[in-house]
């Protein structure tokens, strides 16, 4: 039985791999900063928090790192933690920076002194990519962060890739273009969306503020995302991979779908809040995720209209 450590369990994409792996026959150990506190929502939405051990781990502390790798000897590595949010990074870049580039760079050294055959998935972000037009981003395309969270993610991708270089590391970086599911927080702007039309459906009269809906994304189904992310560890040799639907298509009309979905006119719901703005965006992100197709044999089955509908389902269900 394979062994695998889930590092950031209580995520979205930690719920939905750690169901995958389990799948599998894998045996699942997942990590949290303080697992005595953590409500690990996903992991029972999804109906696996029984199925795992759960275990604390403060990723920007080697030590507690180090130990939790000697006394698990997990196979297989998947880093899903540290500060998610792009908006929030711009608030708290210390924390940001520390727990995605100190937290990826704890990993490495611990499976270096493991000296063991481990392999190690980190997960990267399109945010890395910046402004790149109309021009479908791809591996080889070079980064231009635009946020601390991006520089961080673009950070601990180049130390991915120094590992792997310098040290044989089977280690990875999966840039993963957005992907949602009902277990997102509602500080990510679709859950946001989603939840507010539920309520205004049902009655309640409250307007719904957003910042720049100007803006073009490349949104995906969560639970498609873990099969690609498991995929890359499954590999002959170490591949960074952009994961991605290759359709893209703006915020606005991603409100609008939400919006219809519940008979309801966006426009007559939704207000623009300056105070809602970030110092810095991304107006276009679009992919090319032709390698992930053509070595993984992985392929998004669901788009936007598919992610927009299973979203309203589960909000409208309460």
């Amino acid at each position: 039985m394979k062994k695998a450590l889930v590092c950031g369990v209580s995520g979205q994409d930690g719920a939905y791999l750690s169901k995958l792996l389990l799948s599998k026959g894998y045996d699942v150990i997942g990590t949290s900063r303080d697992a005595t506190t953590s409500t690990f929502a996903g992991l029972k939405k999804v109906g696996v928090y029984d199925d795992i051990e759960k275990v604390s781990m403060a990723i920007s502390d080697f030590r507690s790192v180090a130990s939790v790798l000697k006394k698990y000897r997990p196979d297989e590595i998947y880093n899903l933690a540290g500060q998610s949010s792009v908006g929030l990074s711009f608030e708290q870049p210390v924390e940001t920076i520390d727990s995605i580039v100190t937290g990826t760079l704890n990993i490495l050294e611990a499976i270096r002194f493991e000296e063991r055959d481990i392999k190690f998935y980190n997960a990267g972000s399109s945010e890395c990519f910046g402004d790149i037009g109309d021009t479908p981003a791809d591996e080889n395309t070079p980064f231009k962060p635009r946020s601390p969270y991006a520089l961080a993610k673009a950070s601990a991708y180049n130390l991915i890739s120094v590992y792997r270089e310098a040290y044989g590391l089977f280690a990875c970086t999966g840039i993963l273009f957005n992907h949602e599911s009902p277990l997102r927080y509602e500080r990510f702007v679709t859950q946001k969306i989603v939840k507010a039309a539920a309520r205004i459906a049902a009655g309640s009269k409250e307007k719904l503020k957003l910042g720049n809906i100007d803006i073009y994304r490349d949104w995906g189904w969560a639970p498609e995302y873990a099969e690609a992310i498991w995929l890359i560890l499954q590999q002959q040799k170490p591949q960074d991979f952009v994961v991605a639907t290759g359709k893209t298509i703006s915020l606005t009309e991603f409100v609008e779908k939400a919006f219809a979905y519940f008979n309801l006119d966006w426009k007559e719901h939704v207000d623009v809040d300056e105070s809602s703005l970030r110092p810095l965006d991304i107006h276009m992100g679009k992919a090319s995720p032709k390698k992930a197709e053509e070595i993984l044999g992985w392929k998004a089955t669901s788009d936007v209209d598919d992610v927009v509908r299973m979203m309203c389902d589960d909000a409208k269900q309460g």
